[in-house]
């Protein structure tokens, strides 16, 4: 008697996923002009860092910088998985919020943050503030392809074809690093950030082959009180709280900026905060901020950041250097007059 063949009923169950820590980008400038042609070029733009899972089977899987999975805050990205198809993915990319000018903004992206777990609500706000994923690197398609140049990497990643409403693979420019830099800044975005065409994809590595370029512009605040440092700076300026005049004169808080000094800066500032200490804070309307001093209003300074928050609070500020040649009557620390 012939026995029946049992491999016909036998369906191969594909591998799971490796987990894929993000590479990430070094603080740098553009890469010199004699070099320009082995770079890439792609657009900064101030989001939440996602790797995505994509099994094949139309699932999908978005984890945070953190390893956090993150799936449930965006119901709108769920699709992705049907549209990659069935061959198994692990993608590399940003969740944005834009608002109306299409730029990205990340006070509104933090209104959909942190909803991983209240899937309701994630996707009530889903319905108002939808997000967008821009792709830029898949580190696996089916096999791992870190060891693989940038360039081709990207080829795979265009080949797929991933373009939807709520996803896009946007372009890179090779070379004219400047030129790209000059175009970041002058719509207003985040900054730049510099990929090395031969490199391979470092998971979880801080790596000289990505080199990020925040646009920082600078401004001219008024010191209204500070926080003191924990555990060895205790008594000191942890952090100044920062303002500009509104209208009517009045001095709006603009936030609080904790690094850009040295040590020795750090006890001037202390000398001058403790001379002009006040009860009385100096900001309208006050601001809610636990363990404040407050001080008189006649500190000039020049602070660097990224963006404004929508009410006008500054993202990422770094202190440049006091401005003892202003008083706080003569300085341009007034707010735009659209946060007014």
């Amino acid at each position: 008697m012939r026995k029946r063949s049992r491999t016909s009923a036998v369906t191969a169950v594909p591998p799971p996923l490796p987990l894929i820590a993000p590479m990430l980008a070094t603080p740098g400038a553009l890469p010199p002009a004699a070099q320009d042609a082995r770079w890439a070029y792609e657009t900064k733009q101030d989001g939440q860092r996602a790797m995505v899972y994509l099994p094949g089977d139309g699932g999908v899987l978005l984890r945070a910088r953190s390893g956090e999975d993150i799936t449930a805050a965006y119901p709108e990205l769920r699709p992705l998985g049907a549209a990659l198809g069935t061959t198994p993915a692990v993608l590399d990319g940003e969740v944005l919020a834009l608002d109306e000018h299409g730029r990205a903004d990340f006070q509104l992206l933090q209104s959909r943050m942190g909803l991983a777990h209240s899937p309701a609500r994630a996707a009530r706000r889903a319905a108002g503030t939808p997000v967008h994923l821009v792709l830029f690197d898949v580190p696996f398609l089916g096999e791992s392809l870190v060891r693989q140049s940038y360039v081709r990497r990207r080829v795979r990643l265009q080949e797929l074809g991933l373009a939807g409403p709520y996803w896009s693979v946007p372009g890179a420019v090779t070379g004219h690093g400047a030129e790209a830099l000059a175009a970041t800044r002058e719509h207003g975005l985040e900054g730049l950030v510099c990929k090395r065409l031969d490199s391979v994809y470092e998971p979880g590595v801080r790596s000289r082959a990505w080199i990020k370029i925040r646009n920082m512009r600078s401004v001219d605040v008024i010191v209204g009180g500070w926080l003191p440092g924990r555990g060895r700076l205790a008594g000191l300026p942890g952090a100044l709280l920062a303002g500009q005049r509104a209208g009517g004169g009045r001095l709006r808080y603009v936030g609080g900026v904790g690094t850009g000094w040295s040590e020795a800066e750090r006890l001037e500032l202390a000398r001058l905060l403790d001379a002009a200490a006040s009860a009385r804070c100096p900001f309208d309307p006050v601001p809610r901020i636990a363990g404040a001093h407050w001080v008189l209003p006649r500190l000039v300074g020049e602070v660097s950041y990224s963006t404004r928050t929508r009410n006008g609070l500054l993202r990422q500020p770094v202190w440049q250097r006091l401005r003892p040649d202003l008083s706080p009557q003569e300085s341009a620390a007034d707010l735009p007059e659209d946060l007014r």
